[in-house]
């Protein structure tokens, strides 16, 4: 990386767990030079402006949480074992996201349905690849004959994410890890149940 990169990264990685924690809005100049220890021409000198950097934040903080799915996933060979790992991961990271503020791709959707329309192009696309994410894991389990026939990837993926961040809130809110390890054993007892032959 170029030094103009290099520190166009350090404001973005450095403001990161701001945006995540205050919101989009609410994270204001000051937060981020005091953060980041750069003028308020560094930060502009590098962003267009405030919605410019907090584009490139979301899509390191996404592309981040997709990046440890993947590999997580990758270390397994069957739809099952890839189904669980991507359970898994959020078991696994629970205190490193609600550390950071929580899950910054459901932070991100809220604010940006009522607030930062700019953002949701992003952020609907985020939701989309994680959503085809699981489908293709299901519709693996399928084809080898793992999964059910019948079964519609597309509703279980659904109410897989739908458990996934509700159980992140509640987490989060409640300050007990364990409230997502609950939804999450029963994620895998509903896989066991309804999905897995």
């Amino acid at each position: 990386m170029s030094k103009a990169e290099q520190t166009r990264q350090f404001i973005i990685e450095k403001t990161a767990p701001i945006f995540n924690r205050k919101g989009y809005f609410a994270t204001s100049l000051s937060d981020i030079t005091t953060a980041t220890g750069l003028t308020k021409g560094s930060i502009y000198g590098n962003f267009k402006d405030k919605d410019d950097l907090a584009l490139h934040v979301y899509t390191y903080q996404s592309k981040k949480i997709a990046d440890g799915v993947y590999q997580q996933i990758a270390q397994h060979t069957t739809a099952l074992k890839k189904l669980f790992a991507f359970f898994d991961f959020y078991k696994d990271n629970f205190k490193n996201i609600a550390a950071s503020g929580g899950c910054p791709l459901m932070n991100a959707a809220i604010e940006a349905d009522d607030s930062l329309p700019f953002l949701t192009p992003k952020v609907k696309r985020s939701f989309e690849l994680w959503r085809q994410r699981l489908i293709s894991i299901l519709e693996e389990g399928i084809t080898e004959g793992e999964f059910k026939q019948h079964i519609s990837a597309e509703h279980f993926a659904i109410t897989f994410m739908a458990m996934i961040e509700g159980g992140i809130l509640l987490s989060k809110i409640s300050g007990r890890a364990k409230d997502l390890s609950i939804v999450l054993d029963n994620m895998k007892d509903m896989v066991n149940r309804d999905i897995k032959i």
